[in-house]
C-alpha cells in the first residue's frame, strides 16, 4: 500500500520545481504533495473500514458464527487500530501543511515534505499485521456459504458420523463430502430443496460431542451458532446401529443437553441406519431410552434409512409440514395480522331454535341450470351425429385433455390395416431380407439332439486312436531361418560394438593428402561408371601450375585435361572459395536482382520503420536509463 500510494503521488502531482520560483509557489508544490498522499490513505483505509461488515448491523447468526472463526474482540480491534492510524495520517498531514507555510527555501519545504512523507509510511508499517488479519478473515468469509436467516430452514444435527450429510444430498443437490470416519464436515453446508413450490434451505452442521460449552472447539461451535439463531425445524439424527461409535444412551444425552437451543423451534427426532438395525429388534433399555425422546408426545420419532432411500422424502415432509404451521403461527402472533383480519369476516351462524335452514336456491336459478344442462346435452349429440357422418377422427390433444392422467399414447391403433395384425412385432429387415424368414423354429431342438448323439459316440470310444506323427518339411525350414535371424542379430550387435570403441579413426582430410590421383585411374573409374572414354586417347593431359588467387598464398597443382577431362574435373573439384552473396545463382542478372531486393527491404526496415538492420552494431544496455536516472532521489532505485 506505501509503494502504491507513494507511486501515485509522484505520477499525479506537478514533478518540476526550480530555485528560482516564488517562495508561495514552491510551497504550494510541496504542500500539493503532502496533500495527495494524504488523501490517497485516507480513501484506501476508509474503504477497507467500509466494506467489513458491522457486528452491531448484522444478523445475530452472522455475528456469532464471525465471533466463533475470528473472535470478535481481535477483529473490533483491528478495525480500530487501521481507523486510529486513518486519524493519525490525518493529523500529520494537517501539521506539516501549516509546517510548510513557514518554509523560507526549496530546500527547507524539501525536507518538510519528505518528512511528512515518511511518517505517514511509518504509520502504514505498523499496521502491518492488522491488515494480514483483516486478509484472511476477508478470504475465509467469502468462502462461506450463503445462509439466509429469514427464509425457511431445515437445520441436521446430532454425533458425529450418524448420516447428517447422507441425508442432505439426497434431498437437495448439495454435494457434501461422505466418509465413514467422525468430523468429515469441518463446516456449515447449505443445499437447496422444493416442496410446496416454496424454496427450501438445509443446512448441514458438523456433529456435535457430548461435552461442556467452554471445551467445544471452532467446528462444533458453528453448529450450535446455527441452532441458537436460526428459525428453523430441527432434525436431530441417532445412529440406531451405534456403528457411529456412541451408544444410543450418549446420544440421548446429548440431546438433552443441548434441547434449551430447540425451544419454540419445530423438533422431530430421526432414527438412521435402520436398514442394519431397526428399531423393533432393539432391546427393551435401548427402546426405553429412545422413548424418553418423545417428550410426552410432543416429539415424533420417524425411523430411516439413506441406503435404501426408506422414510427420507416422509421424513423431509414431516419437517416442511410443522416448519410451515410454526411460522404460520408465529405471524399470527404479530400486529400487522390484526390490520389483515379486521378487512375479512366470516360468518358462522349458530342454530338457535333447533330448525333445520337448508342452503336456498331460488327456482329462476335452478330453471337456468336446466335450461344449461339441457343446451349442452344437445350439443354433444349433435358432435357425435357430425363425428359419424363425417368419420372425423379425434385429434390425440382432445384425447388427452379428456382422460387426463389414465392417457397412454397409442400410434398403432391408427394404423391402415387389419385389426389383428396392428399389434404384430416389426419385421427386422438385413439387406432387404426378412431375418425371421432364416430362423428355424426347431434349432434348440435339433442342437439337443446333436448333442446327445455326440456324447453317446465319445462313450462309445469312436474319437479314441492315436494319430501317427507326421514330420512336417516347414518345421525344419522354420528352425533355420530362426537361426539365421539369431545371427543376423549378432552380427549386427557386433559391427555397433566396433563403431562405438575407442579406436583411432584417421581424418578424412589426412586420407585425401595421401592417396595420389592419376590419369589411368580416372579412365578407369569413369570406364566403370560407363562414361565412354574412347574419345579421350588422343586428348593432351599435361600438368599445368596454375597462378593462385591470393598473392602471399601457396600455388596449387591442378591437372588440365582436354575438353571432355575439363568438364570432368569441373564437376569433381569442390567450389570452396565462392562469395556467400553468389552461391545458388545461376548467372550475374539474377545476382544483380537479387542484391536490389536485398538493399530494398534493409532500406525499408531501416529507413522508413527506424529500425536496426544486418549491419548495426548493438550492445546491450548495462543500465537501462528509466531505471537509475529522472526524478527520483538517493535510495529509490533498489525497489524498482
Amino acid at each position: 500500500m506505501i509503494d502504491i500510494t507513494l507511486s501515485k503521488t509522484q505520477r499525479k502531482t506537478p514533478t518540476i520545481v526550480h530555485q528560482n520560483y516564488k517562495i508561495t509557489r514552491i510551497r504550494a508544490f510541496y504542500g500539493t504533495k503532502v496533500k495527495y498522499t494524504q488523501q490517497t490513505f485516507h480513501d484506501r483505509l476508509s474503504k477497507i473500514i467500509q466494506e467489513f461488515p458491522k457486528l452491531d448491523d448484522v444478523h445475530p447468526f452472522y455475528a456469532d458464527l464471525l465471533n466463533v472463526l475470528y473472535d470478535k474482540d481481535h477483529y473490533k480491534l483491528a478495525l480500530g487500530q487501521i481507523n486510529t492510524a486513518r486519524h493519525l495520517i490525518d493529523n500529520v498531514a494537517k501539521d506539516y501543511v501549516r509546517l510548510l507555510k513557514y518554509g523560507d527555501s526549496l530546500y527547507r519545504c524539501k525536507q518538510l515534505k519528505k518528512a511528512a512523507l515518511g511518517r505517514m509510511a511509518t504509520i502504514m508499517k505498523r499496521q502491518g499485521s492488522n491488515l494480514t488479519y483483516l486478509e484472511q478473515v476477508r478470504q475465509h468469509l467469502a468462502r462461506l456459504p450463503s445462509i439466509d436467516p429469514y427464509t425457511r430452514t431445515i437445520i441436521i444435527c446430532g454425533f458425529p458420523n450418524v448420516g447428517k450429510s447422507s441425508f442432505i444430498n439426497k434431498i437437495t443437490r448439495a454435494d457434501v463430502e461422505v466418509q465413514p470416519y467422525a468430523f468429515t464436515t469441518k463446516s456449515l453446508y447449505v443445499g437447496h430443496t422444493d416442496y410446496k413450490y416454496l424454496r427450501w434451505q438445509v443446512i448441514d452442521t458438523p456433529g456435535i460431542l457430548d461435552h461442556s460449552l467452554e471445551d467445544r472447539n471452532v467446528i462444533e461451535m458453528q453448529a450450535v451458532t446455527a441452532l441458537a439463531h436460526l428459525r428453523a425445524a430441527v432434525l436431530y439424527v441417532c445412529d440406531v446401529s451405534e456403528q457411529c461409535g456412541h451408544t444410543i444412551e450418549e446420544q440421548v444425552q446429548l440431546f438433552q443437553s443441548i434441547k434449551p437451543l430447540f425451544n419454540d423451534k419445530p423438533l422431530i427426532v430421526v432414527v438412521n441406519k435402520t436398514d442394519v438395525l431397526s428399531m423393533k429388534d432393539l432391546s427393551d433399555d435401548k427402546r426405553k431410552a429412545l422413548e424418553v425422546l418423545r417428550d410426552n408426545g410432543k416429539v415424533p420419532i420417524m425411523e430411516m434409512s439413506t441406503v435404501d432411500d426408506i422414510g427420507v422424502m416422509e421424513v423431509k415432509q414431516e419437517a416442511c409440514e410443522r416448519l410451515l404451521s410454526y411460522r404460520v403461527d408465529q405471524k399470527i402472533k404479530t400486529k400487522k395480522v390484526d390490520g389483515l383480519l379486521n378487512r375479512l369476516h366470516v360468518a358462522l351462524p349458530t342454530p338457535r331454535d333447533g330448525k333445520s335452514r337448508p342452503a336456498c336456491v331460488p327456482d329462476s336459478v335452478l330453471a337456468e341450470r336446466k335450461i344449461i344442462a339441457e343446451k349442452q346435452q344437445q350439443k354433444q349429440e349433435q358432435d357425435e351425429e357430425e363425428n359419424k357422418t363425417t368419420k372425423k377422427r379425434k385429434l390425440e390433444c382432445e384425447i388427452e385433455e379428456k382422460e387426463g392422467d389414465d392417457y397412454v399414447l397409442d400410434l398403432k391403433k391408427n394404423y391402415d390395416i387389419e385389426e389383428d395384425e396392428k399389434y404384430d412385432n416389426i419385421p427386422e429387415m438385413w439387406e432387404g431380407h426378412n431375418v425371421a424368414d432364416y430362423i428355424d423354429s426347431d434349432i434348440l431342438e435339433k442342437l439337443n439332439e446333436l448333442e446327445k448323439e455326440e456324447d453317446l459316440r465319445t462313450e462309445s470310444g469312436i474319437y479314441d486312436y492315436k494319430v501317427p506323427q507326421v514330420t512336417d518339411p516347414m518345421k525344419d525350414i522354420q528352425s533355420l531361418a530362426k537361426e539365421i535371424r539369431e545371427a543376423r542379430i549378432i552380427m549386427k550387435e557386433d559391427s555397433r560394438i566396433v563403431k562405438a570403441s575407442t579406436k583411432t579413426h584417421m581424418p578424412r582430410t589426412a586420407a585425401v593428402q595421401v592417396r595420389g590421383r592419376s590419369v589411368t585411374k580416372l579412365k578407369k573409374e569413369m570406364k566403370n561408371l560407363g562414361v565412354d572414354m574412347g574419345d579421350t586417347d588422343n586428348a593432351h593431359f599435361t600438368k599445368t601450375r596454375e597462378r593462385s588467387r591470393s598473392a602471399s598464398g601457396p600455388s596449387k597443382k591442378r591437372l588440365r585435361f582436354g575438353s571432355v577431362g575439363r568438364s570432368l574435373s569441373r564437376s569433381l573439384t569442390r567450389s570452396s572459395s565462392r562469395p556467400r552473396n553468389e552461391m545458388g545463382i545461376k548467372d550475374i542478372t539474377m545476382k544483380d536482382k537479387l542484391k536490389n531486393i536485398a538493399h530494398k527491404a534493409i532500406s525499408k526496415k531501416v529507413g522508413k520503420k527506424g529500425l536496426k538492420g544486418e549491419a548495426d552494431r548493438f550492445i546491450g544496455t548495462k543500465m537501462p536509463r528509466h531505471l537509475f536516472a529522472g526524478k527520483r532521489g538517493v535510495g529509490k532505485t533498489d525497489r524498482r
